[in-house]
């Protein structure tokens, strides 16, 4: 097949390619850079058929040039990670919000099926775990920028769910949870490399916040597998799925792994939210998903822990610090 990844230089989308690529498709990634990385497409670049745009996914002509042909669409450009958001919140709500009004339109006059990746943010303040796809959202108010992520986010699956049901789109959302594994960078708030990283400096470790709350952290390559089985399934058309792993550890928790695979000697440090993000930031006590749609739906289940893939990322960010 011919796809198209937006997004395709990021820390996900680039081993997405690589899997699209490996199958044969030929693939041709849209991306401007902002948050990717060109060394992210080093493989990529020596696979046939493959093709490389740089371009903003907020620009229709971008979007259109990069769907030429196209006989699918990974839908992964976005504004990531929670500092990006809190300091750049502009860029954020006009990539995330109409970056994905643009590939829509484009998927849907192509009649070409589509995958809109989500996040696990627009469950919000939520407090029922394990969450499940059809749980209310819960959102905080809009004067703390936080909460612009996981609106636009909503609106980009109200979009995908709209152009399903209205134009008959073969459009899937993955909503994606605590996604980690080589070539994810600590830059933007990525808690596991941003650790490793100030590991590797000789610390300290900053844990936000008490370190008490929890998270689950899915490996990249279950991921891309899930992503690319949900697509090529007929009966995920028009739905919404949560894409992780259920297996949840605290921040301090994973803090004193990284310490005892990099630098146990290395102190860790508690920072309030507030000192991190500044005023007014909220965070959650926990993110656990409901994979049960997921397993239904592809015989999906995620089965690599946090103690299985953490020393790779560990030699990862090692090999790049």
């Amino acid at each position: 097949m011919r796809v198209l990844v937006t997004g395709g230089a990021g820390f996900i989308g680039s081993h997405l390619a690589e899997a699209l690529a490996s199958r044969g498709d030929q693939v041709t990634v849209l991306d401007d850079l902002s948050t990717g990385r060109e060394e992210n497409l080093a493989a990529l670049r020596r696979t046939p058929g493959f093709r490389f745009l740089r371009g903003d996914v907020r620009e229709a002509a971008a979007v259109e040039e990069g769907a030429e042909g196209a006989e699918a669409v990974f839908h992964l450009a976005a504004a990531v990670g929670v500092r990006l958001i809190v300091e750049q919140p502009v860029r954020s709500i006009e990539t995330n919000i109409h970056g994905t009004e643009n590939v829509l339109r484009a998927a849907a006059a192509r009649g070409i099926p589509i995958l809109v990746a989500s996040s696990s943010e627009v469950y919000g303040k939520g407090i029922r775990c394990p969450f499940r796809e059809e749980d209310d959202l819960v959102l905080g108010p809009t004067h703390v920028m936080r909460w612009s992520y996981a609106a636009g986010k909503a609106v980009d699956e109200f979009l995908a769910l709209a152009h399903h049901r209205e134009h008959g789109t073969r459009a899937v959302v993955t909503r994606f949870f605590n996604t980690v594994g080589p070539r994810q960078v600590g830059r933007y708030g990525m808690v596991i490399p941003r650790f490793i990283e100030q590991a590797l400096a000789g610390g300290p470790i900053t844990v936000y916040g008490d370190g008490t709350q929890t998270r689950c952290f899915g490996h990249v390559g279950e991921v891309v597998r899930a992503c690319i089985a949900l697509l090529g399934t007929e009966a995920a058309w028009g739905r919404v799925f949560n894409v992780g792993s259920p297996h949840e550890v605290s921040v301090q928790e994973l803090a004193d792994k990284v310490r005892a695979l990099v630098a146990p000697g290395c102190p860790v440090e508690k920072i309030p939210f507030e000192v991190a993000y500044g005023p007014g930031f909220e965070d959650l006590e926990r993110r656990v998903p409901s994979v049960e749609r997921l397993r239904a739906a592809i015989g999906f289940h995620p089965e690599r822990t946090l103690d299985d893939f953490l020393p790779e990322i560990v030699a990862d960010v090692r090999g790049r610090y």
